[in-house]
């Protein structure tokens, strides 16, 4: 993968991060997601989501000078993946889209996003350690 689109994979995340939670939570209006999860997805919860997303795109470009910064982001984005593992284990998605099918399809896919860009900073974070 050259550097540009690994540039472009933590912008895409970032703006995934941002745009995407303020898009699934009506401008935070959406009360039903904070509701489906009030620890991780509260409103706070949300903000912070958006906050690691700006962090994604402040490293775009020079993400090879942090390697150990691309390492945090792929445990934050495993915290998330088992976060979603265990919500999905023990709640049901039907129950999100009967309330409301924004929040629903929120939560049909966050789970896989998460682990997506988990493995995507997992390799850039093994390549930058095999680049020494």
């Amino acid at each position: 993968m050259t550097k540009s689109a690994i540039t472009k994979g933590f912008i895409l995340s970032g703006i995934i991060n941002t745009l995407g939670i303020l898009f699934f939570s009506k401008g935070f209006t959406n009360d039903v997601i904070p509701e489906t999860d009030p620890v991780v997805m509260s409103y706070f919860g949300l903000l912070m989501i958006m906050v690691w997303g700006l962090a994604f795109i402040a490293v775009a470009k020079v993400f090879d000078k942090v390697k150990w910064l691309v390492a945090v982001f792929a445990i934050e984005k495993l915290c998330y993946v088992i976060a979603y593992g265990y919500w999905f284990a023990n709640n049901s998605v039907q129950e999100v889209y009967d309330k409301d099918k924004i929040a629903g399809i929120f939560y049909s896919i966050y789970g896989l996003n998460d682990f997506l860009f988990m493995v995507f900073f997992g390799y850039v974070f093994t390549k930058l350690m095999k680049s020494k």
